[in-house]
């Protein structure tokens, strides 16, 4: 479906951690997004099995290469599986303290959610974080909502302008989605629009017409205690109307983190199916094994019991598990 447009996503759910960045190439430019990475610090009151850290670190190395050929970076909302702290951290986000950020923002030109408008609190001081560590190494920071950036003599990165994180009332705050158009083609990244769950968000995809678009998905594994059945519904509907609308839809993110997802989405792959089109996941799309590895953690424990020294490790406070490696 794109054939000027490379895409590549790194890190993602289905390759067994959570994150959606992804490097986009065009002949003119070298886009990377949303290059965060983490892990869940509990699930099923478990911290991350060995695997999930052996996995995390080769993502981590995946991502800071591909730092290495990207001249543009973005950050589509601060959340820390979308843009890399500069402190030191190897329970979620397995970073250094300022080397890890140095190598992913250092010399680039990086696009970013605007740092004062239409941005909840927690955010706010996120952004503020970046703008005053990582973001020190950048050659330029530039708010993109809703803005369009040219590169080369074809390249074209559309931003929205922001919208929700989930549904209208959402507490999560705003996230800003992109183009990268070239050429005729159109890859479009929706990144924790959770599904979408915001009609305007799925009414600016339909708009802008994609051909490839990687999207975050509803959060199933919130249902019943964090977010209302009735808006995982809304989120699934739109994200039906998505797939019957997008040539290639690259389900990703929230939605796979609940064990149930593909029973969840069935309807999803029906529609697209009868309007031609395809739904896959980011390791699919990529030509790799999908990966579950946050949603299978308690049988990670059962089939594969960690050593006595990671046993030791896990019973440690979680401030000292951030600042110790655990024992690999």
């Amino acid at each position: 479906m794109l054939n000027k447009i490379k895409v590549t996503p790194l890190a993602a759910e289905s390759l067994g951690v959570r994150s959606m960045c992804t490097l986009v190439e065009t002949p003119d430019a070298r886009v990377l997004l949303d290059a965060g990475i983490s892990l869940c610090p509990s699930r099923f009151g478990l911290p991350p099995h060995p695997i999930e850290f052996q996995t995390i670190a080769r993502l981590r190395k995946r991502i800071a290469e591909a730092a290495e050929k990207a001249e543009i970076v973005t950050i589509s909302h601060y959340h820390f599986d979308h843009h890399t702290p500069s402190f030191e951290d190897w329970l979620v986000n397995w970073t250094e303290a300022n080397e890890t950020a140095r190598q992913i923002y250092e010399g680039k030109r990086v696009l970013v959610k605007n740092p004062r408008e239409k941005i909840n609190p927690s955010q706010r001081q996120r952004a503020w974080m970046f703008q005053n560590t990582g973001g020190r190494h950048a050659k330029t920071l530039e708010s993109a909502d809703g803005k369009e950036f040219k590169f080369g003599k074809g390249t074209v990165l559309r931003f929205s302008e922001p919208v929700t994180h989930g549904p209208e009332s959402a507490p999560l705050g705003w996230v800003i989605m992109v183009k990268v158009e070239f050429e005729g083609e159109g890859f479009m990244f929706a990144p924790d629009v959770q599904g979408p769950m915001s009609k305007r968000a799925l009414e600016l995809v339909c708009e802008a017409k994609p051909d490839v678009i990687m999207v975050g998905g509803p959060p199933f594994y919130l249902g019943s205690f964090k977010v209302d059945e009735a808006q995982l519904q809304e989120g699934l509907d739109n994200l039906t109307v998505l797939a019957k609308t997008v040539p290639v839809t690259i389900l990703e993110h929230h939605a796979l983190r609940d064990e149930s997802w593909q029973q969840r989405t069935q309807p999803v792959y029906e529609a697209a199916s009868k309007a031609g089109n395809t739904v896959e996941t980011a390791a699919e799309f990529a030509g790799e094994e999908n990966v579950f590895l946050e949603s299978r953690r308690r049988r990670l424990y059962v089939e594969n019991p960690p050593s006595r020294e990671f046993e030791k490790w896990m019973r440690e406070s979680s401030d000292k598990k951030s600042f110790c490696k655990p024992p690999l």
